[in-house]
């Protein structure tokens, strides 16, 4: 599959997966929002009927008393004039229910609604037998329209006494302390019974403040804490401005409350999330296995090359071998004999480099360790390799400075790993000068410490932390210009971490490279 197909599905599902996220996200904080509104709505429904029914009670209380006065004193009265004109009236008691509005000294007004009990005082009329007839009916139709005469008059008295009492209230009642206005034990139980008449049923804290937010009644779990679950209401409205009180509300659990109906999105949103990040460790990985594949592809190239090479260099040595002038001629048979030698050396140098791929397969090398002196293995290593290092007019130094250099390891692989680093700073020295290589040991903190360093190109620092990935080769202009896999360094570094050690390269462009092997000792063991 190609590179941007890969990216144009990569972007798609990522719009999709961010897309969908964003869905669940509105539509949980916009049911989110709704609850809330719905709630502030039916708490403040609650607490401004709260309000209304304290006043009504107040008013109720009021005209109670104001009524039941002049009961009594109209009752004293009715009796007074009983007893002077026993004789010559009778009482008769008239109920009315009176509706109308009360213009307060503010100019207010006030809905009222009371049942008044009148008594009439008539004189007794003594029954007339008489036929029917015109006369008859008009004296009926009058004493009906005096009694409604006097009906009316009584009815506009009574209201007359209404407005005066209410106006009384107004004028009066907010100068009564509120500890006697309200009744603070069955306040608790009107909230109560209010907000779940309005279909909530949650666990609250009240207090009652004045206008300068001084508590004047607080119940003694009352804490605040959230500011967006507190609701004020105002208590008797109709007071003065400067001694108005206010009713304070606070629910708790109210957070819990709204996410409670949406509880059910949060495992959505998880699982989508989790989906995400799958799909980010899928194209990741995608990426990654596409780049090895093409690493790879490079790799089989390359090694196809290089195979390709000493077989035909062999081939044409072995052909020239059979004609018979050549035996003759010592000079040009040693030197077939020594290209053949070569080229074979090369071909298993090659063949080395695919059986240490196949190393990388199995994940753990199988190591034979035994103890080793580092130190000789250093020495053996530099004697070795100082012939190429000459060939190349370059010089071969060492500092060995380890006192503890004892070591378990495996002689082959700790050996292969010390050649492919000097190897490399061969392959990659600068035309322009001469090579300068340098190996040193030295001990830090119970470690053993072998730098290989040289002079040569060096990397830039972007590529530095990439030379020891599987078939990565920095470029330099030319993919043949120096010959290589990409799996020397690789090599190098899974063999480090397999003794238990780690390896660091430290580079500068046209500077040179050093690499840093930091190995346990057995002392340190």
């Amino acid at each position: 599959m190609k590179k941007s197909t890969i990216w144009i599905l990569a972007i798609i599902m990522a719009i999709a997966f961010f897309g969908l996220l964003y869905l669940q996200i509105t539509y949980l904080r916009t049911s989110v929002r709704l609850r809330s509104d719905q709630f502030d709505e039916a708490i403040n429904r609650s607490l401004y009927q709260i309000s209304r029914n304290l006043e009504l009670d107040q008013t109720k209380k009021y005209l109670d008393e104001a009524f039941l006065e002049k009961q009594k004193n109209q009752s004293a009265y009715n009796r007074s004039l009983s007893r002077s004109n026993q004789l010559e009236e009778e009482i008769v008691t008239y109920n009315q229910k009176v509706n109308g509005k009360v213009t307060a000294p503010d100019g207010m007004e006030l809905q009222v609604e009371y049942n008044l009990s009148q008594t009439i005082q008539t004189k007794p009329t003594k029954p007339v037998f008489q036929s029917p007839n015109k006369s008859g009916t008009n004296a009926i139709s009058k004493t009906f329209v005096d009694m409604q005469e006097e009906q009316k008059k009584r009815y506009l008295n009574e209201r007359e006494n209404l407005n005066d009492v209410i106006n009384k209230i107004l004028n009066t009642s907010s100068n009564v302390p509120i500890e006697e206005r309200i009744n603070f034990k069955t306040l608790e139980n009107n909230i109560r019974n209010e907000i779940k008449h309005n279909g909530i049923e949650l666990p609250f804290q009240y207090e009652i403040v004045d206008k300068n937010d001084k508590p004047i009644y607080r119940q003694a779990r009352f804490s605040d804490q959230d500011k967006n679950a507190v609701y004020t209401q105002v208590l008797f409205p109709n007071d003065s401005p400067d001694k108005l009180t206010y009713l304070k509300v606070y629910f708790p659990t109210k957070g819990d409350y709204l996410f409670s109906e949406v509880s059910f999105l949060v495992p959505a949103l998880l699982f989508t999330f989790i989906l995400l990040v799958t799909f980010i460790i899928i194209i990741f990985i995608t990426f990654r296995q596409k780049r090895l594949s093409e690493m790879k592809n490079d790799f089989m190239n390359n090694m196809t090359h290089e195979l390709k090479t000493p077989v035909s260099t062999i081939s044409l040595a072995a052909q020239m071998l059979k004609d018979g002038s050549i035996t003759k001629s010592p000079e040009v048979f040693k030197h077939i004999s020594g290209v053949i030698n070569d080229e074979t050396e090369r071909l298993s140098f090659q063949v080395e480099k695919v059986l240490q791929m196949s190393l990388f397969e199995k994940q753990k090398a199988t190591l034979k360790l035994k103890e080793l002196d580092a130190n000789d293995i250093v020495v053996t290593v530099a004697n070795t390799f100082q012939l190429k290092v000459e060939k190349f007019g370059g010089n071969l130094d060492i500092d060995l400075q380890a006192t503890e250099s004892a070591i378990y390891a495996d002689k082959m692989h700790f050996t292969n790993v010390l050649f492919n680093l000097l190897d490399n700073a061969v392959k990659y020295r600068r035309e322009d000068q001469p090579l300068e290589l340098m190996i040193r040991t030295w001990n830090s903190n119970n470690k053993l410490l072998i730098s290989v360093e040289d002079n040569g190109i060096g990397i830039k620092k972007e590529y530095v932390k990439k030379i020891f990935d599987r078939f990565y080769r920095v470029s330099t202009g030319n993919r043949h210009d120096v010959k290589g896999f990409g799996l020397g360094l690789a090599y190098v570094k899974k063999i480090i971490e397999e003794h238990k050690g780690s390896i660091k390269a430290e580079s500068d462009l046209n500077k040179g490279t050093k690499f840093i092997i930091n190995l346990p000792t057995i002392k340190e063991k």
